[in-house]
């Protein structure tokens, strides 16, 4: 699956999150974003924690982005 980030529209942390993700993954993958207002269960889940970033349905860091947590999972995921 990889990473997913939990976001919602005019959020500037998450914008800032989602771009130190990209610098991180440095053109690897393509993180899944999605907006937690379009379904219910996301909105309670979420609503006040986003950002949230997810690798494989399992929480890898909130605002601020743990740069090092997410090599761990490329490192993993690597072999």
């Amino acid at each position: 699956m990889g990473f997913v980030v939990y976001s919602r529209r005019g959020c500037h942390l998450c914008e800032v999150l989602i771009e130190q993700l990209l610098e991180e993954l440095a053109g690897s993958q393509r993180p899944e974003v999605r907006d937690i207002d379009t379904r219910p269960e996301w909105r309670e889940r979420f609503d006040t924690r986003v950002p949230v970033l997810e690798y494989d349905d399992q929480w890898v860091s909130d605002y601020p982005l743990d740069r090092a947590a997410v090599r761990r999972r490329l490192e993993r995921a690597a072999g």
